[in-house]
């Protein structure tokens, strides 16, 4: 189906919804639901209004939106039936992230912050990151970010808001990120021991790092708190066109009963219309 009949549909249906007598609008796709999907905002067209990327991912049976950021933005989510999934609260870039002790002060404050507004609007998670090295010591940085975590764990858990560190490519997109293998990020994991604590395991930046995804996820699933798509190479479509198959892993991922979600961050190949991409990959990972 293309993006421009869905959205006319949809267009329709809510007109419909509005007139007495009218036939209500159908109900989201029905998913075996072992596995709760989500979506990012480069998976729709550019352009696309929020409201828009909102319906259509809920007529296809999305139940997350994650990286949306303000309470009129969540509002948004919310009218649809969408969780909010991933608050991406300025604690910590990139660029510039736990692993540097003089980012902790502002951080700490910035991060209580944002996890009393995520408890208040029902986000799960928030995002953060290493940070790169900068000619520091993975050792040295994996301590800092101990450090730092031990600091903010408690408040997590009483809020129920996870903190998740992004693990992230340094050879094509992330020149210099520290948490670029999953070894890593598990030595900081244990030593934090945190139930609020955890990793966000990006499937591309894994596989071009450390490949072997379903046995690294299997063996170190208790740390993992959510998942992101992404094709690989290129960071499109997650289906037959690329070398990862998410069929498998999506089953893998629900075998070991994660309760957390799985979104989609790719970007649609050229010419290919992201509603039905989207549809597609959402089929893909309905383990």
């Amino acid at each position: 189906m293309l993006r421009r009949d869905l959205l006319a549909g949809l267009t329709a249906s809510a007109a419909m919804a509005q007139t007495p007598g009218a036939v209500p609008a159908p109900p989201p796709a029905k998913l075996k639901g072992r596995i709760k999907q989500g979506v990012t905002r480069g998976v729709f067209a550019r352009g696309m209004s929020l409201d828009d990327c909102c319906r259509a991912a809920a007529e296809l049976g999305i139940r997350g939106f994650d990286l949306i950021n303000t309470p009129a933005e969540w509002a948004i989510l919310k009218k649809y039936g969408l969780t909010p999934t991933m608050y991406q609260n300025p604690a910590g870039s990139i660029r510039d992230g736990l692993n540097a002790k003089e980012n902790h002060d502002k951080y700490e404050a910035t991060l209580h912050a944002g996890i009393d507004e995520a408890a208040a609007n029902g986000i799960p998670s928030i995002i953060t990151f290493s940070g790169t090295r900068k000619g520091m010591a993975d050792a040295e940085g994996a301590d800092n970010c101990v450090l730092f975590l031990n600091k903010v764990k408690a408040h997590a858990e009483d809020k129920g808001v996870n903190i998740c560190m992004e693990y992230l490519n340094s050879k094509v997109n992330h020149p210099d990120y520290m948490f670029d293998h999953i070894a890593w990020g598990v030595d900081v994991m244990k030593r934090v021991n945190s139930p609020r604590v955890k990793i966000l395991f990006d499937i591309y930046h894994a596989q071009i790092m450390d490949g072997d995804i379903v046995r690294n996820i299997r063996t170190n699933i208790q740390w993992l708190g959510h998942f992101h798509t992404g094709g690989n190479p290129g960071r499109h479509d997650i289906d037959e066109t690329q070398e990862l198959n998410y069929r498998f892993i999506a089953e893998a991922i629900a075998d070991l009963n994660f309760t957390g979600y799985i979104s989609h961050e790719y970007s649609p190949a050229m010419g290919h219309d992201p509603i039905a991409t989207l549809k597609k990959a959402i089929d893909i990972c309905d383990a």
